[in-house]
């Protein structure tokens, strides 16, 4: 017995060797630029807080020296320099944090003047649900953390199945719009928040072929008339032309969603079977009294 203890222990450890990361690395990131990363990167910084949230995750709050505005969990990272957002940025204080790379996403003008001034860069954006796995995994080997990237991974994965053994056997799947911006933006099914709006045990009435974060013709949800409304208060939806025929405002079925939720929501990250859970619990609550 003593021996294979020994050997499991044994075999754990090489597969922890072989997990390492090699340097110089070269990958393609979200920008289709090939980045070379001559060694392990020791200072960081991060302009997306769903970025900033799986460096944490993955034990590295501590190399982040710098994160974007909006950037506000782990607590930890409300204490470090804000460098500005991807459309605001300002890049003479990242410059000046002598970063060994920027994390930034494929929006916003970063890559190019960062470059110039001799900074490491690498876009890494995760928008539908398969990229959150695939993506955290990415930043998992760049950082030198594959065996914690792999783990953390399983962990949102488990989180997420918890919910979906209780939505799955919900009784009704109601037809609903989520909103996430009173343009009215919504969420197509095959972004990241469609594929949890459908996981919470809901039917969304954006197809597919509008696109992952679509603008959406008020006329075209009333028509469809959904029995569920997220994301927007009863009052300001009710005062929309049309609006107050709609089935959810008729049945008082109109949900916002909470600051904290929102966040959790909006964000690609290791919150995502939180944020399930707290949406689940917006569309049955009957399951969780």
């Amino acid at each position: 017995m003593k021996g294979i203890l020994t050997l499991i222990t044994l075999s754990g450890a090489l597969s922890g060797a072989a997990a390492a990361t090699s340097y110089p690395l070269t990958i393609t990131d979200d920008l289709g630029r090939k980045v070379t990363l001559k060694s392990e990167p020791k200072r960081i910084i991060s302009v997306l807080p769903s970025t900033s949230e799986t460096v944490c995750a993955l034990g590295l709050c501590d190399r982040l020296v710098g994160v974007d505005d909006y950037s506000d969990y782990p607590q930890q990272v409300t204490k470090l320099p804000k460098v500005g957002g991807l459309y605001n940025p300002n890049i003479e204080a990242m410059v000046a944090l002598k970063p060994d790379v920027v994390l930034v996403s494929q929006y916003g003008k970063l890559a190019e003047p960062l470059t110039q001034a001799g900074v490491t860069v690498i876009a890494v954006n995760p928008e539908t649900y398969d990229e959150v796995f695939s993506k955290t995994l990415l930043l998992g080997k760049i950082l030198n953390r594959e065996a914690q990237a792999k783990a953390l991974v399983g962990k949102i994965k488990g989180d997420i199945a918890r919910v979906e053994i209780l939505t799955k056997n919900a009784v009704r799947k109601p037809t609903a719009y989520f909103e996430i911006d009173p343009t009215p933006y919504s969420i197509g099914p095959n972004s990241f928040m469609g594929v949890l709006l459908t996981k919470a045990g809901a039917r969304n009435i954006i197809p597919a072929s509008m696109g992952d974060f679509p603008k959406v013709d008020p006329e075209f949800i009333v028509k469809a008339n959904p029995q569920l409304i997220l994301g927007v208060d009863a009052k300001t939806a009710g005062a929309r032309p049309g609006w107050s025929g709609v089935s959810a405002l008729k049945t008082g079925k109109v949900r916002d969603i909470p600051a904290e939720l929102n966040s959790m929501l909006g964000r690609p990250g290791p919150r995502l079977g939180q944020a399930l859970m707290g949406l689940a619990k917006l569309v049955h609550p009957e399951l969780f009294k």
